[in-house]
């Protein structure tokens, strides 16, 4: 693009709290304020917004994934935001709020109107409230499963509105071969002294039953009788709903006797470190990654992945590890790679695909390609 206007950005989602989505609406802000175009964000807030104003980003605090008829009000009301702020980019980035957005957007002037941008971040169930994530004028797509799933399952959706754009990574912020500095391993090995000298595999992921934790313990179970200066670590921590499900998996982890063996560390903000003193990171999980943004992470930094081969990490792993990725279930294949890689780790390449300028300059270019049409 030769020319650029400058815009006016809103992007909407439930919360501003841990996860992939929030951590791209972070990105993208920062991207667009660095470029020189507002950037706005509507959310119930929380964890991320002192990040997000900080970067040059408005925040606009509104309950908008409140699943409650509540929340409808909020239609007048935004229609009344996108006018006052002449704002010329709307992009939805799930499905209450997409509703709330679509219904504000439709009953506005076509001709004075924000342009409509939906992202697709994962294989949402296949009904008519889902429909709404595939009704922007323009859809992004974050990995090839994810415009399958679009295409598959919503045929009347327009091929040509569909851009592919990957998640991606600052290798400035994940550089390759990054270690932590001295203070942080005091700290860690202060917190975890049953890690120190271990030979770390780490399951970074939410605690919820289908992202591997369950087959990560009978892994290391099985890992400890060839390598017993091995040592799991499961990151993440479980919705506060479903504290049962973590509980479950601590008994497990009792009842087999790897009280020692593994450790649960609850949420972390540094699982950059966390993955850099790691021999091995894994994705376990048993449905398909939209993305699995850690995978790409810990490929960064130059740490070996192994995961199930489907999804987004499937396709990761093809273009950067192909040797890492495994048949979904398959503990044993994994087992044995993990053997390999402790006794030989594998060349990881500096230079890989999914980068965040990309990223970023691939949505700027959806937006502008929109605003200029």
């Amino acid at each position: 693009m030769t020319t650029q206007r400058k815009l006016t950005v809103v992007q909407v989602l439930p919360a501003l709290d841990a996860g992939g989505v929030e951590r791209g609406t972070l990105e993208v802000g920062k991207h667009l304020v660095e470029q020189g175009h507002r950037s706005i964000v509507i959310s119930a807030g929380v964890r991320l917004v002192e990040q997000l104003e900080r970067e040059g980003s408005e925040h606009v605090q509104w309950d908008i994934g409140r699943k409650s008829l509540w929340t409808l009000h909020l239609v007048p009301r935004l229609r009344r935001f996108l006018r006052e702020n002449r704002v010329d980019i709307l992009h939805v980035r799930s499905r209450l709020p997409g509703w709330i957005c679509y219904l504000a957007w439709k009953g506005m002037d076509p001709k004075t109107r924000p342009r409509f941008v939906t992202t697709v971040h994962g294989p949402y169930s296949v009904n008519a409230y889902s429909a709404v994530m595939t009704r922007g004028e323009r859809v992004i797509v974050i990995s090839e499963m994810i415009r399958d799933y679009v295409l598959r399952n919503y045929p009347e959706v327009d091929p040509g509105k569909l851009r592919l754009i990957y998640r991606g990574v600052d290798p400035t912020a994940f550089p390759h071969g990054y270690q932590p500095a001295q203070a942080w391993l005091d700290s860690w090995y202060a917190q975890f002294p049953l890690t120190r000298g271990k030979k770390l595999i780490t399951l970074p992921a939410r605690i919820t039953r289908w992202k591997g934790q369950e087959d990560f313990i009978e892994l290391i179970a099985q890992l400890k009788t060839k390598h017993p200066d091995v040592h799991g670590l499961i990151v993440g921590e479980p919705h506060p709903r479903r504290r049962q499900f973590l509980e479950e998996l601590k008994a497990k982890v009792h009842a087999l006797g790897l009280d020692n063996n593994i450790t649960f560390t609850g949420h972390r903000g540094d699982l950059r470190e966390v993955m850099a003193i790691s021999a091995i990171v894994l994705s376990l999980s048993r449905e398909p990654e939209a993305f699995g943004r850690t995978t790409v992470e810990a490929l960064r930094l130059g740490r070996p992945v192994v995961g199930y081969n489907h999804g987004g990490v499937g396709e990761q792993l093809a273009a950067i590890l192909p040797g890492g990725a495994v048949p979904v279930g398959d503990l044993t294949t994994v087992e044995t790679r993990i053997n390999e890689w402790l006794h030989k780790s594998p060349e990881i390449p500096t230079t890989q695909p999914f980068t965040l300028e990309r990223m970023l300059d691939n949505t700027l270019n959806v937006y502008l390609e929109l605003a200029q049409d």
